[in-house]
């Protein structure tokens, strides 16, 4: 039994048909980690969700904001614009009742105690180890595969609050965790959420800091794989591994092996 990751597919359909090959996945014995963006940009978002979703419980995927997108898009909690077009065939799809289900059914981290290895989608907070990542997580999964659903889909849009706090309520909550768990790159010095930053951290300066940057975070030695940022690519180290590669711009996408003591890396070429 083999476990691997990879990174995002964002309806890179062919692309990951050929990585799957090239790890010679077999579901009946394997395992995949996919860091979420199943959807959208590419350009075939709804093949690939029915493949990951046809894989059943061999694939293990955390949503991304891509995900959430096409969810939020799914219940009309915000308008159809033209940064979503790659999104209106799975949208008019005849099973798009059933898709939904199953992507609002999806963790937004998930956790192995044997690997000590937490999966998500963008990064986690510095304060959070990995028992409080999958609590928080669970917050908002409550949420969307509740009846309110489509309300939390609509208030999740926004940049505030950007700091973290126990007492923080209602939807500000959600829309933080959810923030931190599907859209964070950079933060402040004192911790603040700082969405504006998209580039590379080696440029962001010294009022800009990788979430994973920060000294001694809550999660010591917890090895966590995440996608999210294509600028920062592929990184793989005892307790970071950022799968991000830039498929559907052209690049690779990748995948890692996981349950072996030298994690070998898969790649093949992105989105043509």
């Amino acid at each position: 039994m083999a476990i691997y990751a990879i990174g995002d597919l964002q309806g890179c359909y062919e692309p990951f048909q050929r990585l799957l090959d090239e790890i010679r996945f077999d579901p009946a014995n394997d395992t995949l980690w996919l860091t979420g963006d199943l959807v959208n940009r590419g350009p075939k978002s709804l093949k690939t969700l029915r493949l990951v979703k046809s894989l059943g419980d061999s694939v293990i995927s955390v949503l991304g904001n891509h995900d959430l997108h096409l969810l939020a898009l799914s219940q009309d909690a915000v308008p159809f614009t033209t940064r979503f077009e790659s999104l209106a065939k799975t949208l008019n799809a005849p099973d798009i009742g059933e898709l939904v289900d199953w992507l609002r059914n999806r963790p937004l981290a998930h956790y192995s105690e044997e690997m000590d290895t937490l999966l998500v989608h963008a990064g986690t907070h510095p304060t959070w180890n990995a028992s409080k990542t999958l609590k928080r997580a669970a917050e908002v999964e409550e949420v969307l595969r509740g009846p309110k659903f489509a309300t939390l889909l609509g208030k999740m849009y926004g940049n505030r609050p950007t700091r973290w706090s126990g007492g923080l309520k209602g939807y500000g909550r959600l829309r933080f965790i959810i923030n931190c768990l599907t859209r964070m790159r950079m933060m402040t010095p004192d911790m603040r959420l700082n969405m504006r930053a998209t580039g590379a951290p080696w440029r962001a300066g010294s009022k800009r800091i990788a979430w994973f940057n920060f000294e001694e975070p809550a999660w010591g030695k917890t090895r966590i794989v995440f996608g999210h940022w294509s600028q920062l690519g592929l990184i793989v180290l005892p307790g970071l591994i950022s799968l991000d590669t830039g498929c559907v711009w052209g690049r690779q996408l990748t995948a890692v092996r996981l349950d072996k003591r030298v994690n070998r890396i898969f790649q093949v070429p992105g989105q043509s």
